[in-house]
């Protein structure tokens, strides 16, 4: 009864203790949220031809425009 038991408990709990899917999604939530913050550098970089604090000030609002 024992080993029957002990069987069906790892059957049950062998899908829970699998992760990878769940570590994949976040590395590519990762790198879409890396990606997106280039993109907003590159766009406020390339159309600035002012100092570094203003670029850095033209992200932020970029930022906050696109988060609400």
């Amino acid at each position: 009864m024992k080993n029957m038991m002990i069987k069906a408990w790892t059957k049950w709990m062998y899908p829970v203790k699998n992760e990878k899917g769940a570590q994949s999604l976040e590395w590519l939530g990762l790198a879409a949220l890396l990606i997106l913050v280039l993109g907003i550098v590159s766009q406020a970089v390339s159309k600035s031809e002012g100092s570094i604090g203003d670029v850095i000030t033209k992200i932020i609002d970029k930022i906050t425009q696109m988060v609400g």
